[in-house]
C-alpha cells in the first residue's frame, strides 16, 4: 500500500511557463578552472500536476539561438556547427517520462539531434495566488548532462593537458507556472 503524498496548498491542473518569471540557466568548466554561466532568453512549456504529485509531468521547448554567455562572440560560436549548430537544431526539448519519488524527474532531453535521460532534481518551492489574482506555482531543477552524449564532441587541447572547455554541463531551471483557466 503507498501512502498519499500531503504538499501544502498543492493544485492540480495544467500550467504555462510564465518566461519573464522563469530562468533557464547553464555552466560549464573554462580552461578546467573556472565556470561559465550562461542562459537561455526563450523557452516554453507546460507542466501538469495531477491530483497523485508522482503521476505529474513536464514538457519544454528552448530556442537554442538565445543563448546568452554575456560574451557575444562567444555566443555566435556557440550557434555554429562545431556546438550547437542552432540552422540545423534550432531547438531543445525536454519530455518527462516519471516523477519518483524523492522528486527525482527523469525525462529525455533531445539536442543536437540526439536524444538521452536527463534526470533533474526537482524542488517544489510552492502554490501561490498572482497579483492579478492568477494562480501560480514555482519549481526549481537541477542537473547535470555531458555535452559529448549529445553529438557535441569538439575538445580544444590546452599546453600542458587538459581542454579549454569541460564536458559536464550543471543545469539549474527556476520555473514559474500559471494554472491555464481553461
Amino acid at each position: 500500500m503507498t501512502q498519499a503524498l500531503e504538499i501544502p496548498g498543492y493544485v492540480a491542473g495544467t500550467w504555462t511557463i510564465d518566461p519573464g518569471h522563469s530562468e533557464v540557466s547553464f555552466t560549464v568548466r573554462h580552461l578546467m578552472m573556472t565556470k561559465v554561466r550562461g542562459r537561455f532568453t526563450r523557452f516554453s512549456g507546460q507542466l501538469t500536476t495531477a491530483p497523485d504529485p508522482l503521476a505529474s509531468g513536464v514538457t519544454a521547448e528552448i530556442d537554442m539561438t538565445s543563448i546568452d554567455t554575456n560574451n557575444p562572440q562567444r555566443d555566435h560560436d556557440l550557434r555554429t556547427r562545431d556546438f550547437f549548430d542552432t540552422e540545423t537544431y534550432p531547438v531543445m526539448t525536454y519530455r518527462s517520462r516519471s516523477l519518483e519519488p524523492g522528486f527525482l524527474l527523469l525525462g529525455d532531453l533531445t539536442c543536437h539531434g540526439v536524444t538521452a535521460e536527463v534526470p533533474l532534481s526537482l524542488e517544489l518551492n510552492g502554490f501561490a495566488k498572482g497579483r492579478f489574482g492568477d494562480t501560480r506555482a514555482a519549481f526549481t531543477a537541477t542537473g547535470e548532462l555531458s555535452r559529448k552524449a549529445f553529438g557535441i564532441t569538439i575538445d580544444l587541447p590546452m599546453d600542458g593537458g587538459g581542454v579549454v572547455i569541460g564536458d559536464k554541463i550543471g543545469l539549474t531551471l527556476e520555473i514559474q507556472a500559471v494554472l491555464d483557466q481553461r
